[in-house]
């Protein structure tokens, strides 16, 4: 059974506000553990705020279309994003295994977003496509910050590491 663009666009949309469903849960059972890392939380607090704007977006974009988030997705990845941010939490380095993964899902939010713009343009739905591009922006700052905090975090770890000190989160 082929399928138009336009449901794939749809489908499209819901994957893509499951995922950032997913994004949520993983950044804020992080920041409820940083403690010693200020940057990362601080950079993390802000991007659970444009997440939540970038699920509105396409919130609206479903609505204007006659559709609506995917509770089964929504559920599902929920619950991966949370036993993914409690996955590292035994670990004495849960702040580099959390900051390699972050670093991975925004990568992979931000290919989410290309695709995203792509087939919205195969399905003639131009409507959302800046605010589509403003989430992809955000997602690209964010990576960004992350990446640019890989090593201060890694210094940390290893700062408080070697002076005996609690250094995982």
């Amino acid at each position: 059974m082929a399928l138009d663009a336009r449901e794939i666009y749809v489908t499209a949309l819901k994957n893509t506000h499951a995922l950032e469903m997913q994004a949520l849960q993983i950044m804020e059972r992080q920041v409820e553990r940083l403690e010693r890392y200020p940057e990362m939380e601080q950079a993390l607090r802000r991007h659970i705020e444009e997440t939540h704007g970038q699920r509105h977006r396409l919130e609206e974009a479903l609505q204007s279309l006659g559709d609506s988030p995917s509770a089964l997705k929504e559920g599902f990845l929920g619950f991966v994003g949370n036993m993914m941010a409690l996955g590292h939490a035994p670990a004495q380095d849960e702040i580099l295994k959390n900051t390699y993964a972050n670093h991975a899902f925004e990568n992979f939010e931000i290919a989410a977003y290309e695709s995203l713009l792509t087939i919205g343009d195969a399905a003639g739905q131009q409507g959302h496509r800046t605010a589509f591009q403003q989430s992809l922006k955000e997602e690209q700052t964010m990576a960004e910050a992350v990446r640019n905090l890989i090593r201060p975090t890694t210094e940390r770890y290893l700062q408080l590491t070697t002076a005996g000190e609690k250094a995982d989160r």
